[in-house]
């Protein structure tokens, strides 16, 4: 059984577009690269081919795992996600105890995570341990540089 993707509306399209880009634009090249390869003569020691083949097979997988995900989405409606608790979609403010700084954190799936862009996968330890809380709840989180202590110190959409 595949393993369900939740994902927003937005991050749905980005991976349909990418899917689309990898089999209308980048299977046709590799395509051609291996026919090039294959008319230079002499398969059996052939660089190019085998770098060419090889590069079709990691295509194949991505589009492969790419075409489970879509398959598997689950879009969230943010018009029901609650602020009562931590849950995925979410937008938790915490305040780190060891050091007093406040950080902001957007829940998501997996695949729509992106530090730079305030996006924390809820499968991470912090994620994990985040789901569930309330507000003025401390959060310990075991991380491989030792214990983290977050206070939430506030849930919004």
């Amino acid at each position: 059984m595949s393993k369900i993707h939740y994902l927003t509306a937005e991050g749905l399209e980005k991976l349909k577009a990418e899917f689309q880009q990898l089999i209308s634009v980048e299977r046709p090249s590799i395509s051609k690269q291996i026919a090039e390869a294959r008319d230079k003569g002499d398969l059996s020691e052939n660089a190019e081919y085998d770098a060419a083949k090889e590069a079709q097979g990691l295509l194949e997988l991505k589009i492969s795992k790419l075409e489970d995900m879509i398959a598997n989405a689950r879009i969230i409606d943010e018009s029901r996600i609650n602020t009562t608790h931590v849950q995925i979609m979410n937008k938790v403010k915490l305040k780190n105890l060891s050091n007093d700084s406040v950080v902001e954190y957007t829940l998501v799936g997996e695949t729509e995570a992106n530090l730079r862009e305030g996006k924390l996968a809820a499968a991470t330890p912090i994620g994990r341990a985040l789901i569930g809380k309330k507000k003025g709840d401390v959060v310990e989180v075991n991380v491989p540089s030792g214990v983290l202590k977050f206070e939430v110190l506030e849930i919004s959409k």
